[in-house]
């Protein structure tokens, strides 16, 4: 097993977590990490595309955001929850309002779980009206650009670059600016999302010039 499998091995992030909540008594994130296991059950992750053949369990991308904000100091139970559960009603066809947990956290769902034909800009407006929902996006978006290189056609890594420059940025902005429980935090998710892009654009151009 490579170093990096060891690192963000899902059975790994999953024991952390579950310890964190149960010590913390966080007990709606706790119940979150395994309904959120239980629903993405079979479920994968963009292959590798240079690693042919291998194929991420989908549960380790909630996983690794929670503990990417649980080592940021964000320890709020509704905030921990809304991440783990933050694609089950795109990717496993419910409604928000099915979700078994109080309504604090699926309404935090609800804003993040974008709509048929919603324009971009209406959904990042709905998520900027919320702290939860917004510090929740800035981490999923930090999470997918640290693996799109891998996964994505330049094309795409392209387009989700220009998303992140137009709508990403000034939403982390207004996070510092409005949430600033979540200063320092976004300080960080911002300094590693601008050298992904940074790269990743140098990357590109270096590849069509070749």
């Amino acid at each position: 097993m490579e170093i990096r499998d060891k690192i963000f091995s899902e059975v790994n992030m999953y024991k952390r977590l579950k310890k964190a909540a149960k010590a913390e008594e966080l007990t709606n994130f706790e119940k979150a990490i395994d309904y959120a296991k239980t629903m993405h059950n079979g479920m994968k992750r963009k292959s590798n595309r240079y690693r042919k053949g291998t194929e991420v369990p989908y549960i380790a991308h909630p996983l690794m955001m929670a503990c990417h904000a649980h080592a940021l100091g964000i320890k709020d139970d509704t905030v921990l929850s809304v991440i783990m559960l933050h694609d089950v009603c795109e990717e496993c066809d419910i409604t928000p309002e099915q979700l078994p947990f109080p309504k604090e956290i699926t309404e935090e769902v609800k804003r993040l779980t974008k709509k048929e034909g919603q324009e971009t800009s209406e959904y990042y407006r709905i998520i900027g009206e919320s702290s939860t929902a917004s510090i929740v996006k800035a981490l999923d978006r930090v999470n997918n650009v640290s693996t799109m290189a891998s996964s994505f056609p330049k094309y795409k890594e392209l387009e989700y670059i220009e998303e992140t420059e137009k709508y990403v940025y000034p939403l982390l902005d207004k996070i510092k600016i409005e949430y600033t429980d979540y200063s320092d935090a976004v300080f960080v998710i911002k300094y590693h999302l601008r050298a992904l892009l940074e790269t990743s654009k140098c990357l590109i151009i270096g590849e069509n010039i070749n």
